[in-house]
C-alpha cells in the first residue's frame, strides 16, 4: 500500500431511501450521486462526530491489514432533506447532519455471519480480535457481530464504537497500554488460537507514516468540534500517539485476550 495515496470519495446523497433503526445512532440507507446505495452514518447522531471518527480510523485500519471494508466515502448532505421528512425524529437528525457525513458502501444482499452456519478459520479470528484490541472495539459480540458474509467472504463493518477513550481523552497515554478487558464478549475470542503470530505480523504493518495518513483522512472540522486541544493538527497527533503506543505494547493486550479465552473454553 502507498501510504501518501489515502484519500476518500466525496458524494452528495441524492435520495434517502430508509432508515435503519439500529442502536442510538440510526443510520441509514440512501443513494449518492453516482448511483450507489450507502449505508449513511450522521454527524448529527447521538455520538456527534466521534462515530464517524472512529469510523474512519478503525475502517481504514482494517483495510490496511488486509481486511475486507466496504468502501467508506464522505457524504454530503443537502438542506432540503430534513424539510419533507414525516417522522420528527428522523427530520431533527437530518437537520443536525447538514453537510458532510460519512457513508459505507452497502452490500446488497450480505447477511449478518452467523458462527454457528460459518466456519471460520482459527488464523482470520485471531486476527480479527487482535485488531479489535487495538482498537478497543466493543461491538463484535454474538449479540451485534458487525460482520457480513457477502459472495462468500468475509467482511467487517462499523468500526464507530471504537477507541472509546477519546469521548473523554482522560489519561489517554496511560489508557493506550491498558488491556481490553471487553474482549472477552468477542465473538471470535473461542477461535482466536494464533494471536502471538498474528501480532508479530500485525505489528509491523502499521509504521507512524500509514497511521498518520489514516488519521488525516478526518475532516478537520470534525476535529475542532471537541475542545480537548487547541488545534486539529495537536487532535491527529493524539491519535497516532494513541495508536502508537498501543501497538508498541501489544503484548499487553494480547496476554488479556488469551487469558479471556482460556476462562471459555
Amino acid at each position: 500500500m502507498n501510504t501518501n495515496e489515502l484519500q476518500l470519495r466525496t458524494v452528495n446523497v441524492t435520495r434517502y431511501v430508509t432508515p435503519l433503526r439500529e442502536g442510538g445512532s440510526m443510520p441509514a440507507i440512501a443513494e449518492a450521486d453516482d448511483d450507489f446505495l450507502y449505508v449513511l452514518k450522521f454527524r448529527g447522531a447521538g455520538q456527534g462526530p466521534k462515530a464517524l471518527i472512529a469510523e474512519i480510523i478503525g475502517g481504514e485500519i482494517a483495510r490496511a491489514l488486509g481486511f475486507r471494508m466496504p468502501e467508506l466515502v464522505f457524504a454530503n448532505l443537502d438542506e432540503a432533506f430534513g424539510r419533507t421528512e414525516p417522522d420528527e425524529e428522523i427530520q431533527d437528525l437530518l437537520k443536525a447532519s447538514i453537510g458532510l457525513n460519512l457513508a459505507i458502501h452497502y452490500l446488497s444482499g450480505a447477511i449478518t455471519f452467523d458462527p454457528a452456519v460459518t466456519v471460520i478459520d482459527p488464523k482470520l479470528a485471531s486476527q480479527i480480535v487482535w485488531l479489535d484490541c487495538l482498537l478497543m472495539n466493543m461491538d463484535r459480540t454474538p449479540r451485534n457481530t458487525n460482520m457480513l458474509i457477502w459472495h462468500k467472504e468475509l467482511w467487517l463493518i462499523d468500526h464507530g464504537a471504537s477507541l472509546y477513550f477519546h469521548h473523554s481523552w482522560q489519561n489517554w497515554q496511560e489508557q493506550a497500554k491498558r488491556p481490553f478487558a471487553l474482549i472477552k464478549d468477542h465473538v471470535l475470542l473461542p477461535w482466536a488460537t494464533e494471536l502471538e503470530q498474528v501480532d508479530e505480523e500485525f505489528r509491523v504493518l502499521l509504521p507512524k507514516e500509514l497511521l498518520q495518513n489514516i488519521v488525516a483522512l478526518v475532516p478537520e472540522e470534525w476535529l475542532l468540534a471537541d475542545a480537548a486541544f487547541e488545534s486539529a493538527a495537536a487532535h491527529r497527533a493524539a491519535y497516532v500517539e494513541f495508536l502508537e503506543i498501543r501497538i508498541a505494547h501489544s503484548e499487553i493486550f494480547v496476554k488479556e485476550a488469551q487469558h479471556a479465552r482460556t476462562t471459555l473454553i
